[in-house]
């Protein structure tokens, strides 16, 4: 299932926990490079070493995906080390990925106190692991290069909604 991954230059943003984590300690054992982006540099850069000493390839670049300019500093920083970062009339496929139910440090950034309850409840009752996240990324990524898969919705099974 995972042909088409190694040597392949993937900018994760969200990777200091939670679905980009599992994104990029699965892809990194697969062989990918990965740039990991997040707001919490510590977290990334110790993420980035651990997988740096594991014999994956991986950099950490502190970026809020609210500020554009921090977005480009991160493809840039990608191209830099790497030497690359294209869009699709150069073959690179994207795909959206939407979890239910996915277990995340999400219910404690909740500031609503009712909505987070009611998402820890959820969650406590049927979230799967965060690795379920990166199967779903390496399942689209490990495509044969005439196939882009555009969208992945899943749940667990226990989840109605």
């Amino acid at each position: 299932m995972t042909a088409n991954i190694k040597g392949k230059v993937v900018v994760i943003t969200g990777a200091s926990s939670g679905l980009g984590e599992a994104a990029a300690r699965l892809l990194s054992a697969e062989g990918a490079t990965v740039v990991l982006g997040a707001r919490r540099i510590e977290r990334l850069e110790k993420l980035a070493h651990e997988l740096n000493g594991g014999g994956g390839k991986a950099i950490a670049v502190e970026t809020d995906v609210t500020h554009c300019d921090q977005v480009k500093r991160l493809v840039d920083a990608a191209v830099q080390h790497y030497g690359r970062m294209e869009v699709k009339p150069h073959n690179i496929r994207t795909t959206v990925i939407s979890p239910g139910a996915v277990d995340t440090e999400l219910p404690s950034h909740i500031t609503d106190k009712e909505t987070a309850a009611g998402v820890q409840n959820l969650y406590e009752s049927v979230a799967i692991p965060a690795d379920s996240f990166a199967r779903a990324v390496v399942f689209a990524m490990s495509q044969p290069d005439d196939v882009d898969i555009n969208e992945i919705l899943f749940r667990p099974t226990s989840q109605e909604l």
